[in-house]
């Protein structure tokens, strides 16, 4: 009967083991939360300041052709308008305004309700004349909202 007793104490004192793998598992869990967060981070702590379009006091850079396109579609390319809608003569316009040649920056300064076929026709009319770089100007809606 006593061995019976020591077996069974015997028995009771083997310690439990301890289950690694959950562990594991949640700290890869983490580890991976850390890694996404932080990669977001980054671009959340980029301030950036966008210009705005206030034409008057921007400075005449010779390689850039400024396009004005109004809320009913009319054109005016470095503060001149044009006289006609039609691809040619925006064309013509932009080549004689195009000082620095192919190199030239096409900045095309749409109104917001402009129509979408004004901005093509300007696009269209640029490529005729073999200027590749197009960007358009904006502004941003807290900018807007100042004024």
């Amino acid at each position: 009967m006593s061995r019976g007793r020591m077996q069974f104490r015997h028995g009771a004192r083997d310690e439990p083991e301890i289950n690694l793998i959950p562990f594991i598992d949640v700290l890869l869990v983490i580890l991976i939360f850390l890694m996404l967060s932080t990669t977001y981070s980054k671009f959340t702590e980029m301030q950036l300041r966008l210009p705005t379009a206030d034409v008057d006091s921007q400075r005449d850079y010779p390689k850039e052709v400024i396009v004005a396109v109004s809320a009913d579609g009319r054109y005016s390319i470095n503060k001149k308008p044009v006289a006609d809608r039609n691809v040619d003569t925006v064309a013509a316009a932009l080549g004689a305004a195009a000082t620095g040649g192919k190199d030239s920056v096409v900045i095309i300064s749409a109104d917001a309700s402009s129509p979408h076929q004004a901005v093509i026709t300007v696009m269209e009319a640029a490529r005729r004349v073999g200027l590749v770089q197009i960007t358009f100007a904006a502004q941003s809606s807290a900018q807007q909202a100042g004024h």
